[in-house]
């Protein structure tokens, strides 16, 4: 049975649509779907789960029935990517208020470094699959 993997993103940040191209891009087993945080999906899983739905500074992977958040998303993330970056793992030995200070400092200024949409991205045809609404 295949494991349902959703990453949940913040559709008006550069950063974050890159990061969402680069794991398309090194997702060999073809194994994830995305939803913008301000898609109907997100908003609806945000809301369901007692997440705030208005602000969006965290990346959301959800995993069957698990969901996780900052920092710890973006490392199960990388588990299942393929190359190098399945190695980012081990910082999961680094306690995770720690590790969510790094996240929440590169989020809060996410926008002034890497700038911002005024619209989501859109993915395009062929990749329009991977994506829920």
């Amino acid at each position: 049975m295949k494991t349902r993997k959703i990453i949940l993103f913040d559709g008006i940040c550069n950063l974050c649509n890159q990061s969402v191209q680069f794991v398309i891009e090194h997702d060999d087993k073809n194994q994830f779907q995305f939803a913008s945080l301000q898609s109907d999906f997100g908003q609806n899983f945000l809301k369901e789960n007692n997440l705030d739905a208005t602000q969006f500074d965290s990346v959301v992977f959800i995993e069957d029935d698990k969901f996780y958040t900052k920092s710890s998303a973006a490392l199960k993330i990388s588990k299942y990517l393929d190359g190098i970056t399945s190695w980012l793992t081990i910082f999961m030995i680094v306690p995770k208020p720690l590790r969510d200070v790094v996240y929440s400092f590169i989020a809060k200024n996410r926008y002034r470094w890497f700038g911002k949409q005024e619209s989501c991205w859109l993915p395009t045809p062929e990749l329009k699959a991977k994506f829920l609404d």
